[in-house]
């Protein structure tokens, strides 16, 4: 018989509720902040191991968020009554977006995008491509990932690019992809697609605020180092 610890046997600076009673819900990762809305875990995992599990099978936050009831109660250790925590809790986030835009993301600058990016694009094994749309005052609205796997930048649609952008009524957009290798220096062809969005967008009226390449733990905007973009 496999044994694990539980999360009562863990020391108590290192139980999720305690962590965050004492340091606050900011301070605890995405996994230790599901586990405590999961309470216990299944046969053979404690509740942060069935978390990260979880997490991992929907690829991180974003993915459960897209996730139904049906697909939910069919993960292992789920069941019904778990799966609809889950689902009350993304929603209640959603609306707090919906009811209170100020506390919206706002992008001022390159490294606000890359904050918001680099969780979801960094130590990815393929290339994904992913926007960020924002209203008239550059709040993040919503985020979406586009493209995924073996990504040839000069292949990327641009009427794809813009349609979620035409369809939420976006006044601009942030582009992102990555690059599995861990080197954020942008090719050539990543400069050519940025001017041809950038392009694109004035027609659209949608500003293209920037163009961010993310490796390991390092980001590059485009628009910082004037590629693709027009100087002033």
């Amino acid at each position: 018989m496999t044994m694990y610890v539980t999360v009562k046997e863990m020391p108590v600076d290192e139980r999720p509720r305690e962590r965050l009673a004492h340091a606050g819900p900011q301070a605890l990762s995405t996994a230790e902040l599901l586990a405590i809305i999961l309470r216990v875990g299944t046969g053979g995992e404690n509740v942060l191991t069935m978390a990260s599990r979880i997490l991992a099978n929907f690829e991180g936050l974003a993915g459960l968020s897209r996730a139904d009831f049906s697909q939910l109660a069919a993960e292992r250790g789920l069941g019904p009554a778990k799966s609809a925590q889950i689902l009350a809790a993304l929603e209640l986030g959603r609306r707090l977006m919906a009811e209170s835009p100020e506390e919206r993301w706002q992008i001022r600058a390159p490294g606000d995008a890359a904050q918001i990016l680099m969780p979801i694009l960094s130590h990815k094994e393929q290339e994904h491509f992913a926007i960020l749309y924002m209203d008239t005052r550059n709040r993040v609205t919503a985020r979406e990932i586009l493209y995924k796997g073996s990504l040839n930048t000069s292949l990327v649609r641009t009427a794809e690019v813009f349609r979620g952008a035409v369809r939420r009524n976006c006044a601009a957009v942030v582009v992102a992809h990555n690059h599995p290798s861990g080197d954020p220096n942008p090719s050539p062809e990543d400069v050519a697609l940025t001017r041809r969005l950038v392009d694109a967008g004035k027609l659209l009226e949608i500003d293209v605020l920037d163009h961010i390449v993310i490796g390991d733990n390092r980001y590059v905007s485009l628009r910082e180092r004037a590629l693709g973009f027009e100087v002033a």
